[in-house]
């Protein structure tokens, strides 16, 4: 019997549709030999929880949220408390709203920790960008760094393009259990946004952070960007960047024939 690798850890708040494509595509491109599956729901509240409840071929964990804490407190938390179950020798992150595309995946993301020195593995960012959007992105950034220099301008952001302040995000990230073990850390470290705080101490205690490329990654994997605050009314931002957003949300549903996928309920079983 093949030992398993990974415990992927999925942390669900509302957007029912969502989580049932992410979890049907995932246990349709997933070994079951290779990993085990842990959702923490956050107080959802809806449909996505009864769903959940329904599924036996993951652990389900019901959080009870802080009094006070934000969104992306209550997300890193659902990490880790589903972090203190993981016994493999591989913890990985997802998001609801990345979906597995190829059932390749899991292998391709083990199979980079071909160094000891490695401890993670996964993306700053998981959407590919052309080279003329590239381009511009730093043209952008130099004309506000000037505008900063001559004119004081408030809205530049020196840490946009600067590589050495990005981290392993956790919409899908993948890291060795006996590092954080090693190391004490967690997702929720330091009160910082999931993994944040847990990838700057290992890169500290001298181990590799792999970043792989949008178009490596996205090979395998598709990021809905802020699927979940803009399919959830009470998480929306201002109506007309939503709607910018929420068409191109929608436009990545259809590529993957979404329908298809949340009418066939034999992915769940």
């Amino acid at each position: 019997m093949t030992e398993k690798k990974a415990t992927i850890l999925v942390p669900n708040y509302k957007t029912e549709e969502i989580t049932k494509i992410c979890l049907r595509l995932l246990r349709k491109y997933t070994r079951p030999d290779l990993a085990d599956v842990i959702v923490i729901d956050n107080n959802s509240e809806d449909g996505s929880t009864d769903y959940l409840r329904k599924l036996d071929w993951v652990k389900l964990i019901e959080r009870q949220p802080l009094a006070g804490e934000s969104g992306v407190q209550a997300h890193s938390r659902a990490l880790d408390l589903a972090l203190q179950q993981v016994k493999t020798p591989f913890v990985i992150s997802i998001h609801t709203d990345t979906f597995v595309t190829h059932p390749a995946w899991l292998e391709i993301l083990l199979g980079q920790f071909d160094h000891p020195a490695i401890a993670g593995v996964g993306s700053w960012k998981l959407e590919s960008k052309s080279r003329l959007r590239q381009l511009g992105i730093t043209f952008e950034q130099s004309w506000k760094f000037l505008l900063n220099k001559l004119f004081g301008y408030k809205r530049y952001n020196p840490d946009r393009l600067n590589l050495d302040t990005r981290y392993l995000r956790s919409h899908c990230a993948i890291y060795r259990m006996d590092v954080i073990k090693q190391l004490n850390t967690h997702f929720s470290d330091g009160d910082a946004t999931a993994g944040k705080e847990m990838h700057f101490k290992m890169r500290s205690a001298n181990y590799e952070m792999k970043f792989l490329s949008s178009a490596f990654l996205g090979q395998y994997l598709m990021h809905l960007n802020h699927a979940t605050s803009v399919l959830n009314p009470q998480l929306r931002r201002t109506a007309e960047s939503n709607d910018k957003e929420y068409q191109k949300i929608m436009e990545q549903l259809r590529l993957i024939d979404a329908h298809r996928i949340l009418n066939d309920d034999s992915l769940d079983k």
